[in-house]
């Protein structure tokens, strides 16, 4: 297994108290909220390599795909997207006659956080490794939660945690 560490707890709890009196003075029809992350995306130039990992190893349903282009996941209420980079780069693709503005990394790995029930990372741990998967470190958050992080097949960097590092509530086992 990788590195085990611990964090210490340098974050702040709340919001900063500016950010909240610039959205007192923000009109009322422009008092919006996120509703969560819809899609997030990833980069790799083999989307065959992705596919295995994302699918195989990780157990996400395949949505859609496009040869050399892209491999969508669902998981969860959400999309994990998986682009070669050199084709949304050079050739990003329209939608209903819209161009899709380009888009790449600048350099450097992604990340991603999948959030799973803190009593099934043993379980995940175990698949990892069985699965030829490194463990690349396993960190315990000062706040409660743990996570591990691994790498998939394009060097980006994978994170399975419990949501309780962010204060957000557990997930029913089995349901992440």
């Amino acid at each position: 297994m990788g590195l085990r560490v611990r964090v210490p707890d340098d974050t702040p709890r709340r919001a900063e108290r500016p950010a909240r009196d610039r959205e007192r003075r923000l009109p009322r029809l422009a008092r919006v909220r996120i509703a969560g992350v819809l899609e997030t995306c990833l980069y790799a130039a083999d989307l065959a390599a992705a596919e295995r990992f994302y699918a195989g190893v990780l157990g996400l349903e395949v949505h859609g795909r496009a040869a050399e282009r892209h491999v969508f996941f669902r998981c969860g209420g959400a999309m994990l997207l998986v682009f070669n980079p050199e084709r949304t780069r050079s050739a990003p693709g329209e939608v209903n006659g819209v161009p899709v503005p380009a888009h790449g990394p600048a350099g450097g790995a992604g990340h991603v956080a999948f959030g799973v029930p803190a009593a099934e990372l043993p379980a995940w741990r175990a698949r990892l490794e069985a699965a030829g998967v490194a463990i690349e470190v396993e960190i315990e958050w000062p706040r409660g939660g743990r996570s591990l992080y691994v790498r998939d097949p394009a060097a980006n960097s994978v994170e399975l945690a419990s949501p309780t590092i962010w204060a957000l509530p557990e997930p029913r086992p089995g349901s992440a």
